[in-house]
């Protein structure tokens, strides 16, 4: 299972045999039940984690106890609370299983080490915090300007297989709508003739 996040960081910066060494000695797998906790609000945020199978979500809850998710993640992508990480304040978010999952984590002490010993990794980690930037902005733009239906449209053309994994409430929690506005957008779009 770690060859899926050996090939994740191959797809960003090369890696010498060795280095691949180190860095599978330092990730630790860590299995999680169906709805249980990566990480609780409140808690600290010391580890930078890779979904290597299943389903996972990132989310915060309301004042009225309503969930709004921020994140999803399947496998072959990271997840985090990495304003907490970054910070070394507590968590504002939620980090659940959605599925059994198992991801493959490593404590910052250990990654700054890492940096050190496979400096590649550093590389690594500045260009996806800079991608995840990227489409956190992206995505704040689109909820702003597009209709619930487009929003929708890009979730299950860019999704696809994740769409499958997830339930339809926590898609429309995703996309800020309610369950039976999704409801009736997918009703919609099946009379229209869309899958």
């Amino acid at each position: 299972m770690l060859n899926t996040l050996i090939k994740n960081i191959r797809e960003l910066v090369p890696l010498t045999e060795p280095e691949v060494k180190l860095i599978c000695d330092a990730f630790k797998p860590r299995h999680l039940k169906k709805k249980e906790h990566l990480l609780q609000k409140g808690e600290p945020s010391n580890h930078m984690r890779f979904v290597s199978e299943g389903c996972m979500k990132v989310y915060s809850v309301d004042k009225d106890g309503q969930d709004h998710i921020l994140q999803f993640g399947i496998s072959g992508w990271w997840i985090n609370d990495l304003y907490a990480f970054l910070t070394k304040n507590p968590a504002t978010f939620f980090i659940q299983a959605i599925t059994d999952s198992t991801m493959y984590q490593i404590h910052r002490d250990r990654l700054n080490e890492l940096y050190d010993e496979v400096p590649m990794m550093d590389r690594f980690f500045r260009i996806k915090t800079q991608n995840g930037y990227v489409a956190l902005q992206e995505r704040t733009i689109l909820s702003m300007s597009e209709t619930a239906e487009q929003r929708y449209s890009r979730f299950i053309n860019r999704y696809r297989d994740m769409e499958q994994q997830i339930p339809q409430y926590m898609i429309a929690s995703y996309l800020g709508i309610t369950p039976e506005h999704l409801s009736a957008i997918r009703k919609k779009r099946s009379t229209q003739g869309f899958s």
